[in-house]
Order: C-alpha cells, then structure tokens, then sequence
C-alpha cells in the first residue's frame, strides 16, 4: 500500500506542474479572450462591457466575411489536392519499388521545415524565378502573388507541398495495416488496379483517410504563416486569413476585443467542421 501511495504521488508530482502550466498559458488566455469578446477594448487602456455587440458585428463586417470566404475556399481545395496526391504517392511508396526508404525521408523534408522559411523562399521564387522564366520564353508575366485573382492559388501551392509529407506518412502507415492475403483473395475474384483499390484497398483504409481529412481541413482553416511569408492578406485583402485578420487587427489594428469575438466564432466553426467530418467518415466505417 505504501508503494502504491508513493507511485500515487510520484504521478501527482509529474502531472500536477504540467496542469498549472497548460492552465496559465492556454485556459487562461482563452478565458480572457473569451471575456474580452463582450468588449470594447482596443488592446490598452480601459474598456466598456458591449455585450453581444460584437458578435453581431461580425456578420455585418464584409472584411469579414471576405476573410471566412477565403480561408474556407483555400482550406477545402488544399485538403482535395494534399489528399489526392498523398495517396498517390503512399501507394507508389508502399509498393515493391527499390530506395523506398530513402524515398521516403526525401519526401518528409518538406515537413520538418519552418512554414515560415518556406514561405519565403516560395515569395521569391514566385516573385522573381516564375516570371523570369516565362520571359524568357517570350512570354510577359508578373508575380502571381501580385494578382488578385490568384494569389490564393500560390498559398494553396505552398500550403499543399508542405503538407503532403505527414499525410502521405500517414496513408503508408494505413496501407501497412492492409493484409496481404485481402489481395490474394481480391485477385482470385479478378479484383485488380483501380477495382482493388476501390473495394478493397481504401475502404481498409477509412480510418486514416478520417484522420487525415480532419488535420488537413483544420490545420488549413488555421493558415497563418503562409500568409504572412507570401502575401500579408494582400493584394487589396484578398488573400487575409481569418487567423491572420484576427492577429492584424486585434494586436495591432485596436479591434482586441472585436478580433477575440472573431476569434471565438472561428473555433466555434472548426469545432463544427471537425464533428461534422468524424461523423460522416464514422458512419462510412460503420457502413463498411
């Protein structure tokens, strides 16, 4: 008993520190934000409690609005390309090819790098390689991140290569779930290419299609660093996240309180996003 009253405390001392910690620089914070969004405080000085003012507000706000557009346009067009190609590329992986290993840390690189950097190096090689290398073709060109029209297709680029590495980690970690003898038996019934695939190969699968569909929509929604490495929201706010529009203008546009309602509105979103999601793909398991 003695022993286990010692392990008992052994965990309380390792844990207890750790809750304080997450407490005061998550919980906390959030609880701030979440009381500050029912005021008028510009991020110094006093303010005044505005009830649900605030949140009103933000379905009038067509800067807004625009921000919420975007981000759910760039979030759910990034998720289609980073998923289609990650399980192209985990099923050329996973198969009988030679370097596979080494193939497969080339292609996690990407991961491992800070978005940051790598935003920048994609503004300049949008800004100054792309449209030297055109010119030269003869043709006339400008930095794509300097269109309205489709700076957000750069964003996405840039978002998709960095993020195919985990997903396709992830889809070869499903596809090593699938047994070999599924196959054998698939292919006594004829079931072979895109008909192993489809009935066979991917409904094993689910599961990990599941995970990486949530991270991909969520981690998108969230678009942060991209934005501020390639475009800051521009040209004209056309490429402002809604993770970017609420650190510009609540840190430094003197919305804090208006931003933390923002803020609050766009977890309520991806929290319905996610559940929304896990559902769908829990009743397609359940179905399979």
């Amino acid at each position: 008993m003695k022993n286990m009253n010692d392990k008992q405390r052994t965990y309380a001392l390792m844990t207890i520190p750790i809750l304080i910690l997450f407490f005061v620089f998550n919980t906390l914070p959030l609880i701030k934000g979440f009381m500050f969004s029912f005021t008028n405080f510009r991020g110094y000085g006093d303010y005044d409690w505005v009830g649900l003012r605030n949140y009103a507000d933000l379905f009038t706000d067509g800067r807004v609005g625009k921000s919420y557009l975007f981000t759910i346009k760039l979030a759910l067009v990034t998720t289609v390309v980073v998923n289609v190609i990650s399980l192209i590329l985990a099923l050329g992986l996973n198969s009988k090819i030679k370097f596979k290993s080494t193939l497969r840390g080339l292609y996690f690189v990407p991961n491992i790098l800070g978005a940051l950097v790598v935003g920048y190096i994609f503004n300049y090689f949008f800004t100054y390689i792309v449209p030297a290398l055109i010119n030269m073709m003869g043709g006339q060109a400008t930095s794509i991140l300097a269109s309205e029209k489709w700076a957000w297709f750069g964003i996405m680029i840039v978002c998709a290569w960095q993020a195919i590495a985990m997903n396709t980690i992830i889809y070869i970690s499903g596809l090593q779930t699938v047994p070999e003898d599924v196959y054998e038996a698939g292919s006594i019934d004829g079931a072979t290419g895109w008909a192993q695939f489809k009935h066979l190969t991917f409904p094993l699968i689910i599961p990990f299609f599941s995970i990486n569909m949530v991270l991909c929509v969520k981690n998108f929604l969230m678009v942060f660093d991209q934005i501020m490495a390639l475009t800051k929201g521009g040209p004209a706010q056309s490429t402002e996240s809604i993770s970017y529009l609420i650190y510009n203008n609540g840190m430094s546009g003197g919305q804090f309180g208006f931003q933390s309602a923002n803020a609050v509105l766009f977890f309520v979103i991806i929290v319905v996003f996610s559940v929304t999601q896990l559902t769908i793909t829990s009743k397609k398991e359940e179905q399979l």
